[in-house]
């Protein structure tokens, strides 16, 4: 029995749908009248249908990358203003930019005051990593510290230290906004140094390295930790005029504007 052409379509919607091949399904008809048009081979136009699919999963693979690397809010590399940032930042956001230093399992310290850039720039490299397949995550230091306690709290700390070393970049902000106490200290010294010299971890830091004994209280700590996140990591010196300061002043200068 010869079956119809609507027939063979609706075997093909169907098969797609059964192999979960969302792409394909939606596509297949545009693709075979397109391929009837240009006279394209069969070959040709069973590679266009596969590539259509190929290039929707890597597409959402992305954006599930993205959405899996918990970032509190999307920034972008794009969207900053480079004349505001810190010379240093801009000299050195041009070399980090490549991810170079996920591939070589090196450090960023993002230094500097409130309002300069800091979470935006590990927030945008963050993003930018997942987009070309790596995986990210983004904590806060208080955030990180809870997580570990919860965790061994539960028996699941092995777990989560599976998953903490392999991600192949952690991003862990607010270095020093919140002190902790000594085993708070311990427990982050011990999973950070489970990454160092094998995967990437940005830290950003409103404090100078020599105040860290601020928030450790342990002087000895303090150093080890120190050396052991800094050891061949770009350090980047953030000091400047408030980031967020200017983008206010300028809302508040636009809203009186509106009102004169």
């Amino acid at each position: 029995m010869i079956q119809s052409k609507q027939m063979w379509m609706e075997k093909i919607d169907t098969l797609s749908k059964e192999l979960k091949l969302p792409k394909i399904r939606q596509d297949f008809e545009e693709i075979i009248k397109e391929s009837i048009q240009i006279d394209a081979s069969y070959e040709e136009f069973l590679a266009q249908l596969l590539q259509k699919e190929l290039d929707a999963r890597q597409e959402s693979a992305k954006y599930n990358r993205i959405r899996r690397a918990d970032f509190p809010y999307k920034k972008y590399l794009e969207d900053l203003s480079l004349i505001d940032l810190s010379q240093d930042a801009q000299k050195k956001l041009k070399l980090l930019k490549n991810l170079d230093f996920i591939k070589e399992g090196r450090n960023v310290i993002l230094a500097g005051n409130a309002g300069t850039g800091k979470t935006h720039i590990s927030i945008g490299l963050g993003i930018q990593a997942c987009m070309e397949g790596y995986r990210v995550w983004f904590t806060t230091i208080p955030l990180l510290i809870n997580q570990i306690k919860e965790c061994r709290s539960q028996r699941t700390l092995r777990a989560f230290q599976n998953r903490f070393e392999k991600y192949d970049l952690v991003i862990a902000d607010e270095m020093g906004y919140i002190s902790f106490d000594k085993e708070g200290a311990e427990l982050l010294f011990t999973h950070l140094s489970l990454r160092a010299n094998q995967k990437a971890t940005i830290i950003t830091t409103n404090l100078s390295f020599e105040r860290w004994g601020e928030i450790f209280q342990d002087p000895v700590m303090t150093a080890a930790m120190i050396d052991r996140l800094t050891h061949q990591a770009y350090i980047v010196n953030m000091i400047g005029d408030s980031y967020r300061m200017k983008e206010t002043e300028k809302w508040l200068e636009a809203q009186q504007l509106t009102q004169q």
